[in-house]
């Protein structure tokens, strides 16, 4: 997979792959994008003190760095865990310029290199368990709090928004869990809906109209 450092509009790095002509982040901005995604309308709605969280899609690592953050900032005790299947090279992720944007003395280089496999203190509140494998591999007994799923877009692969994937989300959280993500496609919003999710469409980062935050049911 070749992956070109691109810079988007706020001045944040992301990773073009060429073979699907897709980005890791959006072109408008990815710092700004992740950060109203998954910081603003996920983890920030959920009040209690620990939190679990599952990421489907590690890429860059920017979501983790901006949840260190958040984990910082508001004194919250955060157990991270990812799936990646195909993790950057140390070339790729050594030029990433996140940090000129996040307020943590953890770079996003310390995130990726941590070992895969090896549940890791990297804060005193905040610990990083990695998983190097397909989502369709991926299997554990832990409950999560809060999915970011992160993963390429439906026109790219299609298959990674399947009913099964989505299923497995669904399954892996707890009652009122939240599934947060970018994507706001009536296909995967109808068949969240069919898996039990109350689905909720918000305002979009910048570039793009709305995205989806949703809650397993009980």
């Amino acid at each position: 997979m070749q992956r070109e450092l691109i810079i988007t509009e706020d001045g944040s790095h992301s990773l073009f792959v060429k073979e699907m002509g897709e980005t890791f982040h959006s072109k408008h901005g990815a710092v700004q994008e992740s950060a109203h995604v998954y910081i603003e309308n996920g983890l920030a709605l959920i009040e209690q003190q620990q939190i679990n969280i599952l990421e489907f899609g590690f890429g860059t690592g920017l979501n983790a760095l901006l949840t260190v953050e958040y984990c910082e900032s508001k004194n919250k005790i955060i157990n991270y865990e990812s799936i990646e299947a195909y993790p950057l090279s140390t070339k790729e992720y050594s030029l990433l310029n996140f940090n000129n944007f996040v307020n943590t003395a953890v770079s996003v280089q310390d995130l990726h290199d941590i070992p895969t496999g090896k549940k890791s203190i990297v804060t005193e509140n905040f610990t990083l368990l990695k998983h190097e494998c397909l989502i369709e591999d991926f299997e554990v007994k832990n409950k999560f709090d809060i999915i970011y799923f992160d993963v390429f877009g439906y026109d790219y692969q299609s298959e990674l928004w399947s009913t099964e994937i989505l299923q497995k989300a669904y399954d892996l959280l707890n009652d009122n869990g939240i599934f947060v993500t970018y994507a706001c496609k009536g296909i995967v919003n109808r068949r969240l809906k069919d898996l039990g999710f109350k689905v909720y469409k918000k305002p979009g980062p910048p570039g793009k109209r709305e995205m989806v935050h949703a809650v397993k049911n009980i």
